[in-house]
């Protein structure tokens, strides 16, 4: 075994046997799934899905520094007899596989940074590293995954290099950096790769992304356009005259005018936007402004988040949050400035590819696929998604005991691992199926 993993055989076989042995409720029997061939190399690589998974849960990394990570995934790669880039966007890894036969360009997808979060779980391969992270000490965990993701994509890519005198195409595995963000004053995630020239010179027909999500073990879940949600930061600064609060008649009280702006903000969802179109949130969760009790300020400070499915409905909340702003601030005599940061689109599942692969998800889940419900997070793969017709799956992970279900960033997450092997099937036969039929 490779020098990196830091967990022995022995461990790996009595993890394996366990996991092997635990009851597979709910989970689709990936047995009939696939193709003999392809099934019988997604069982071969289990274990090692399993051991990367560990290895890379207990050697976090946050945002453009998955250092290690990136390392542990070219070095795979390059076993495979890939043609590997790396570097890109700080620490993205590319690997670029070509099958013996004429066929489109398919691009996966695996994220590989964690969360600043310190782990709350007894698992022996549990994370305690802490680093440093925008001027604060903080620990490091895989609170959402990305653990999995990267080994999910691993295997596949195994799976896939072993049939190359099979495949038909070309598949690009793109292992990107930074998905829940940049540290400060960085740059980072699809957007940078893509700014790097990721596609530049090969652009794929067609790509896919998953993510493991608390859901009925073994799910797998899809729904055509908007599935998770844009993402933009909101700032308004409502300005004043400064005056004595006994006094108000003196000047302009943008206390008063930004509790205004606030509710003004509410209707924009609820009277303004077409509610059956797609659902919007426009929420501030932050108001600060004055010093004193008694002394009106001169400048009141609110910041919120913008949340919808929709790119065109997104443009339009933008347009209407500044004209209800500006417009109820100069009745008071006061003036709005707007800003929006931090913008990452909604993530849009091409609905042609989404129609085409649904027969896939439903051969590999069998009774356990479903549409996916609409998710108010936010998820970077949105940045592929503009640039190519794109879908993106959820994979289920629920333990079976309901006590240890948790979400997505908690400390206590914990994902089944029984899910690992879905996921790899779930990848192979996506590219296998479109890379067939086209």
């Amino acid at each position: 075994m490779n020098a990196m993993f830091s967990l022995k055989r022995s461990t790996l076989a009595i993890t394996l046997a366990s996991l092997l042995a635990m009851p597979a409720t709910g989970m689709a029997d990936t047995h009939t799934q696939l193709p003999v061939r392809a099934q019988s190399l997604v069982d071969e690589v289990t274990p090692q899905v399993i051991s990367w998974r560990q290895d890379i849960h207990q050697h976090p990394e946050l945002g453009n520094r998955e250092t290690r990570t990136a390392g542990l995934v070219a070095e795979h790669l390059k076993a495979l007899g890939m043609e590997v880039r790396t570097d890109i966007a700080h620490t993205g890894v590319v690997g670029i596989l070509k099958g013996a036969k004429e066929g489109p360009v398919v691009a996966l997808r695996a994220d590989m940074d964690a969360l600043p979060v310190t782990e709350a779980t007894d698992l022996p391969f549990a994370s305690r590293v802490r680093t440093e992270y925008n001027g604060e000490e903080v620990g490091v965990a895989h609170a959402c995954g990305h653990d999995m993701h990267v080994a999910i994509l691993m295997g596949a890519a195994q799976v896939l290099a072993e049939m190359k005198n099979e495949l038909a195409g070309t598949i690009i595995f793109v292992f990107q950096p930074a998905e829940e963000g940049a540290p400060e004053g960085e740059e980072g995630g699809a957007a940078l790769m893509l700014k790097e020239g990721l596609f530049a010179d090969l652009k794929p027909d067609a790509m896919f992304g998953l993510h493991v999500m608390p859901a009925p073990l073994g799910q797998l879940a899809v729904r055509s356009q908007g599935q998770l949600a844009s993402a933009d930061t909101l700032r308004i600064e409502i300005n004043g005259k400064q005056t004595h609060g006994g006094m108000p008649w003196n000047g302009v009280d943008p206390v008063v005018t930004a509790s205004q702006v606030v509710l003004g903000l509410q209707t924009i969802t609820s009277r303004q936007l077409d509610v059956t179109r797609t659902p919007s949130v426009i929420s501030i969760g932050s108001i600060k402004g004055g010093v004193r009790s008694n002394i009106i300020p001169e400048q009141v400070v609110m910041e919120g988040t913008i949340r919808t499915f929709d790119n065109d409905t997104r443009a339009d909340i933008h347009q209407r949050i500044i004209n209800t702003a500006e417009n109820i601030a100069e009745s008071a005599g006061a003036s709005a400035k707007v800003s929006f940061g931090g913008g990452i689109p909604a993530t849009i599942n091409d609905p042609a590819l989404t129609k085409a692969m649904i027969p896939t998800l439903q051969r590999i889940a069998e009774d356990n696929f479903v549409e996916a419900n609409r998710v108010m997070a936010a998820e970077d793969f949105a940045f592929f998604a503009e640039e190519v017709p794109s879908m993106y799956v959820f994979l289920g992970i629920n333990p079976e005991d309901p006590a240890q279900v948790h979400p997505n960033h908690s400390p206590s997450f914990n994902p089944d691992e029984r899910a690992l092997p879905i996921g790899v099937s779930a990848m192979t036969a996506l590219v296998l199926d479109y890379t067939n039929s086209h």
